[in-house]
């Protein structure tokens, strides 16, 4: 499991481009100050701006020494969705921790979201995540504080200074998955689809390059599950890559995009 507590990374040579980064006229686009320069030797692990989002070339996939996907080859561009298939156990899961850093990569050449991935320093992995928004199928919410609260303590770990641009960050992305009204509201009392929103609305907070979702429907009713495709279609269409390991095969018919298939090892278009 991920540790939501990404540690705040602070470079003192940038407080004060700091303090002035993020500024936008169109709110839903509002990063967080980054502190990884082109001039950062730290950048050793960077990879040109031009390449895919992710990218991945003869890539094997090791859990506790043991091979679970082999010679992977794919990459996703930016606002594409991509969807992982395959049957319980395949590996869909293992794939997905690989691109957040959660799984080291053994063999192969893997670049996400700037990053290389063979020689990233643990330190940038933070960095890494901060460009990342991840969606669990359990949610993985705080139940013991409200919506706005679980959003604002993403803001807080992941070093957010300006508080009027946080809470208007928050109010957007709330909006955005049709949540506006139940910021005061504990998860508890929500919808397991709203939960489900919450988490879409708090991967989103920072606005990543990519979002990963880890069967992001698995425990929803089919109407609810559409929503929540189609949420993510519209996410893909403001340019951010969207790549969901699920086994919805119905709502792929229905919201048709990209198939990767995972069998026997391998990775399939």
């Amino acid at each position: 499991m991920i540790n939501l507590e990404i540690e705040p990374i602070i470079d003192d040579n940038k407080t004060n481009e700091n303090k002035t980064e993020g500024k936008t006229d169109q709110p839903a686009t509002i990063k967080i100050p980054s502190n990884a320069e082109n001039s950062n030797p730290e950048n050793e692990d960077k990879s040109p701006s031009d390449e895919p989002i992710i990218s991945l070339k003869n890539v094997d996939i090791y859990q506790k020494k043991i091979l679970i996907l082999s010679d992977i080859s794919f990459s996703i561009n930016k606002g594409e969705m991509v969807y992982v298939v395959g049957k319980t156990g395949s590996g869909k899961s293992n794939l997905l921790k690989l691109l957040y850093g959660d799984l080291p990569l053994m063999k192969g050449d893997l670049h996400v979201a700037g990053y290389n991935l063979f020689r990233i320093k643990s330190k940038n992995i933070q960095r890494l995540r901060r460009k990342l928004g991840i969606v669990f199928q359990d949610f993985q919410l705080l139940y013991d504080r409200s919506v706005f609260e679980n959003l604002k303590f993403v803001t807080k770990v992941t070093g957010w200074k300006d508080n009027v641009k946080r809470d208007e960050r928050i109010e957007e992305v709330l909006t955005l998955v049709g949540l506006r009204t139940k910021g005061h509201k504990m998860p508890h009392q929500l919808s397991g689809g709203e939960q489900q929103r919450v988490c879409i609305a708090r991967a989103l907070v920072n606005d990543p390059e990519i979002i990963l979702a880890d069967e992001p429907t698995g425990n929803l009713d089919p109407e609810t599950s559409y929503e929540i495709f189609n949420l993510f279609r519209d996410i893909s269409k403001k340019g951010t890559a969207v790549m969901i390991a699920t086994h919805n095969y119905s709502i792929i018919n229905q919201i048709p995009s990209r198939v990767l298939h995972i069998e026997q090892g391998k990775v399939y278009e």
